[in-house]
């Protein structure tokens, strides 16, 4: 086990160390003062999407818990909390009337961060779109973009003034593929075409949301979290490598390139440009506003081969397998090497601001014994991630902080409740908190911050 002093004794005395949720994750009270269902609501209510049939219905009873959940992350030591706001609390039906409510809750929580020294790093959207919406086709329709900027402005306007920073979405890859292309989440489609409708809103209404939250909140760092995907060839040949090459423009570059270049990648525009939107004139400008900072959420490498099917669309690519055969309970495989490969080569491929890692964690299922939850291999893995992120400081990359995902056991999307990466246990039955072993050392690692040893910029 890694001496959570020595490893503190790597990063910068300013470096942020944070906890990270998300609202429909852990909030519940999917029904009290005014909130409307969200796509998550529906899905997880249909039949054979979520495991076991499980609901954002109760969750971690966050909603009822504030003051004491609050009072566990100043416990954790940490000094900055991410956290999403739930649209459907704020703008019930997406459009139209405001609910004040919802805005009244996240007052309390951002109020009750201040109060306790915690920094507070909000996100707009954590996949939680108004039901409502999806009678206009969801992130399918340019509208979907218009009321998000709407949203932005309305949260921004009410929490602008005391929120540290700002991300307009988390993990875009995950609301445009793996909801529109592979079915996984909610809505639940699978059509490449609704996918590049969505990809390309979705990106568009991040730029919107920047223009509002900069006219709102101009003081505010505005940013956008990625899931950005360590892609690796599963062989040296000519054919994987190509193959690699496109998957990095499917998965990253989709969202990279716009963002910070204002241009979708070429060989995604050749092999599915027929089918996407019309990209009218001005969106890339507004997509390719610039940003304060930028989020990384890594968990594990994603390893391809080329797929030489006649009929294979693109990317054309199959999964390689793993190189270590360690893996989290959840069967990702753990490869702490390639987060700092990655982090390296989005730098050479782009022009990037300033960074934060805003996820990294492991799932582990172990339960209470005793009073105690002994969560070693989650330990390991924090050590050794954190331990690269420390490397990435050394080697001169912009990455000011670490957020962990999660600070406590929480509804893992179509996994419901049967997978758990939280620092924090959560007994679902009795909503006890227990703090794991994991929790226990990164709070010492925590604690640490901020200290003295600030390193000159």
């Amino acid at each position: 086990m890694i001496d959570p002093k020595t490893l503190a004794d790597r990063f910068p005395g300013d470096f942020l160390f944070g906890v990270a949720t998300a609202a429909f994750q852990i909030e519940g009270a999917s029904k009290a003062d005014g909130r409307k269902p969200s796509i998550w609501d529906a899905f997880s209510n249909m039949p054979g999407r979520v495991f076991g049939r499980h609901n954002g219905d109760v969750a971690c009873d966050h909603y009822n818990r504030l003051d004491e959940d609050l009072d566990l992350i100043k416990e954790m030591g940490v000094e900055g909390y991410r956290f999403s706001i739930a649209w459907p609390r704020i703008i019930p039906e997406g459009v139209g009337r405001i609910n004040e409510p919802g805005l009244d809750f996240y007052d309390r929580l951002v109020d009750g961060c201040k109060a306790r020294g915690i920094k507070t790093f909000a996100t707009l959207y954590h996949w939680d779109l108004p039901l409502s919406l999806m009678g206009d086709g969801g992130w399918t329709a340019r509208s979907t973009a218009h009321a998000f900027q709407r949203y932005a402005k309305v949260v921004m306007e009410r929490l602008g003034d005391r929120l540290d920073a700002v991300a307009t979405f988390n993990e875009p890859w995950c609301s445009v593929w793996l909801s529109h292309l592979y079915g996984v989440h909610a809505p639940g489609e699978r059509n490449m075409e609704a996918a590049l409708h969505a990809m390309h809103y979705t990106n568009l209404a991040h730029g919107l949301a920047v223009e509002a939250i900069r006219d709102a909140a101009p003081t505010v760092p505005v940013g956008l979290v990625l899931n950005a995907h360590a892609v690796i060839p599963g062989s040296d040949s000519v054919a994987d490598r190509a193959a690699a090459e496109r998957a990095f423009d499917f998965h990253n570059g989709a969202f990279f390139e716009p963002v910070f270049r204002g241009q979708y990648p070429e060989s995604l525009l050749a092999a599915l440009g027929d089918r996407m939107p019309v990209v009218e004139e001005g969106d890339l400008a507004v997509i390719s506003q610039k940003l304060d900072w930028w989020g990384l959420n890594y968990y594990t490498p994603m390893r391809v081969c080329d797929d030489p099917a006649e009929e294979a669309e693109f990317p054309a690519t199959l999964p390689a397998p793993f190189v270590n055969p360690e893996k989290t309970d959840i069967g990702w495989e753990i490869y702490p090497a390639a987060m700092g490969d990655l982090v390296a080569d989005l730098y050479r491929r782009f022009d990037l601001p300033d960074m934060y890692i805003t996820e990294n964690g492991a799932c582990y299922n172990m339960d209470v014994v005793d009073g105690a939850v002994d969560d070693q291999p989650r330990l390991d893995y924090y050590a050794q991630h954190l331990s690269v992120s420390a490397d990435l400081v050394r080697d001169g990359y912009p990455l000011k902080g670490y957020f962990a995902w999660s600070l406590m056991d929480n509804f893992e999307w179509a996994e419901g409740y049967r997978m758990r990466f939280g620092l924090v246990h959560v007994d679902y039955d009795t909503q006890v908190r227990t703090i794991k072993k994991s929790g226990l050392w990164y709070r010492a690692l925590a604690g640490q911050f901020p200290r003295g040893n600030h390193k000159p910029t």
